[in-house]
C-alpha cells in the first residue's frame, strides 16, 4: 500500500523504514496542512501503550493527517515513538517538532451506498426572460424539484407519469 513506491526495509542506522515514502514536496504539503490542526491523541507518562496505538489508528482512519502530543521530556523517546507508530500503523512520519508528532496515512475510499428508491433532489434553474429591446432581460432563479419540469414559457409543472398500457399493447 505504498504511495510513492517505497517498501519496508532496513535503513542506514538499522531502523526499519516506514511503509509509505513521501517526497520532500509531499511532506511539505502535509506539514502545511497540519499546521492548524490540534492534537487528537495524547501520549502520557505510561508511554506508547496498545490503547494509544488503537486510538492513533482510529484517528488516522477517520482524519488521515493527525497531530499527537507527547508529554514526555525525553527527545529520543519521542523520536522512537514516532518511528514505532509509523511502522506499526503503516503511516508516514511527517514532522516531529517539540512535543508534537505529525503522522499521515492515506484514507481508505468510502463506499457509496446506492439507494434504488431515491428520487432526484431539487436543482436550481436560472430563467432568463427577454424584455423590450434596450432593456436588461429578467433573470429569475427557480427551484425545480425532482418530480417537476420547467416548460418553455418558464412555468413549473409536475412531471407526467407514464401512461399505463395494457399487457396486450406492451407485447407489441
Amino acid at each position: 500500500m505504498s504511495l510513492a513506491g517505497g517498501l519496508s526495509g532496513p535503513c542506514a542506522d538499522n531502523q526499519p523504514m516506514p511503509l509509505i515514502q513521501l517526497t520532500p514536496a509531499q511532506r511539505k504539503e502535509h506539514r502545511a496542512a497540519a499546521h492548524h490542526l490540534t492534537p487528537v491523541v495524547m501520549i502520557g507518562s505510561d508511554g506508547l501503550t496498545p490503547a494509544v496505538q488503537k486510538e492513533t489508528d482510529a484517528a488516522l482512519r477517520s482524519h488521515g493527517l493527525i497531530k499527537i502530543r507527547v508529554l514526555s521530556d525525553d527527545r529520543p523517546a519521542r523520536e522512537a515513538m514516532l518511528q514505532t507508530l509509523a511502522n506499526e500503523l503503516d503511516a508516514a512520519p511527517i514532522q516531529h517538532i517539540g512535543k508534537l508528532l505529525v503522522l499521515w496515512r492515506p484514507m481508505p475510499p468510502k463506499e457509496k451506498k446506492v439507494d434504488e428508491d431515491r428520487m432526484p433532489g431539487p436543482r436550481s434553474v436560472k430563467l432568463i426572460k427577454p424584455t423590450r429591446p434596450g432593456q436588461r432581460p429578467e433573470i429569475r432563479t427557480l427551484k425545480v424539484l425532482g418530480n417537476q419540469r420547467l416548460t418553455t414559457g418558464g412555468n413549473i409543472k409536475r412531471a407526467k407519469k407514464p401512461k399505463l398500457r395494457s399487457i396486450k399493447k406492451r407485447a407489441d
